[in-house]
């Protein structure tokens, strides 16, 4: 993907540029190589070529752009043919190059051995594969970045631009950063993909068929206040033993189900209809607008309001 190759570079070119500038130094800050391991053109997605180096000497940072995918079971077939990037990938870091992944470059890393025992992120839409496929990586699903060590790891596309500026602040300090970002029109770096995520592009959930039911029984009451008992007796089971099962099962209680549920229903509703937040409130079971909106800010990263506002 070009995006996660040349939004960092050109995001850097402008910090050298804006530091300049503000006389925070004197030379250029940032080198940055393109470089693959054949050292021809490659071809990115879309179709384009792109010139590139073949490595040379030794690097401050090596950064891997994610792939192109196009389904969510390809891992093999496009990981397959990359035995020499990987080769490179575990022999730079091996050398002490500390090495940074965007997007589902986190893949890449984890293909390398690189993650085993360290926390990492990816797209969001990519997480669940990432931790059944390295499942010795503490996978932060929501955050936008994740730093442990010598090895740095970042959520979907977009978030080049939030490692080009956490590298900036790094390098050149707080307020070059700040300078970059306002003049390339950037937000602040983001914390968490927990705002943008859309469980209607993750399809149903592949949990157990125990665990499913309740979930699916739940999301069809949303307005009818938790009762386990209730619950219980709908599935032939003892309280203890529903508990047990679903948490043993998603790793969550059936109240956590019901309160995603509940939190995906009003993002839905935020989104498509003009309804108020109090009325949305309402639809999905909750009689008071403040307790409905803290559990929101705490699933989703921002208040109702405000992840209405951004999606307008």
């Amino acid at each position: 993907m070009a995006t996660e190759i040349f939004a960092v570079a050109d995001v850097l070119l402008i910090a050298t540029h804006v530091a300049r500038a503000m006389r925070k130094s004197a030379s250029p800050p940032f080198e940055v190589h393109v470089v693959g391991v054949g050292g021809r053109t490659v071809t990115v997605a879309g179709g384009f070529s792109v010139g590139v180096q073949k490595p040379a000497g030794v690097y401050d940072l090596l950064i891997v752009p994610g792939l192109e995918i196009r389904r969510l079971d390809e891992w093999d077939s496009k990981l397959a043919p990359l035995r020499r990037e990987l080769a490179f990938i575990r022999k730079s870091f091996s050398s002490g190059t500390p090495v940074a992944s965007v997007c589902i470059g986190t893949f890449l890393l984890g293909e390398a051995g690189l993650l085993e025992g360290r926390k990492a992120t990816t797209a969001w839409l990519c997480a669940a594969e990432l931790a059944a496929r390295y499942p010795a990586a503490a996978l932060s699903t929501d955050a936008v970045l994740v730093e442990d060590g010598a090895v740095t790891t970042t959520g979907a596309v977009s978030s080049a631009f939030d490692l080009a500026i956490h590298l900036v602040k790094k390098t050149l300090g707080a307020e070059v950063a700040t300078a970059t970002a306002r003049l390339a029109l950037l937000s602040q770096p983001r914390a968490s993909q927990a705002p943008f995520v859309d469980r209607a592009l993750l399809g149903p959930p592949d949990l157990p068929s125990f665990a499913h039911g309740v979930a699916q029984w739940l999301s069809t009451r949303l307005t009818e206040t938790y009762d386990l008992e209730r619950l219980a007796q709908a599935f032939h089971v003892s309280t203890r033993t529903l508990l047990r099962r679903v948490k043993a099962q998603t790793g969550n209680s059936p109240l956590a189900l019901l309160q995603q549920a509940r939190v995906d229903k009003a993002k839905q509703l935020l989104s498509d209809s003009a309804w108020s937040i109090a009325q949305i409130t309402e639809a999905v079971g909750y009689a008071d607008v403040p307790t409905f909106s803290r559990l929101f800010a705490s699933r989703v990263g921002e208040t109702p309001a405000r992840y209405r506002r951004r999606l307008a």
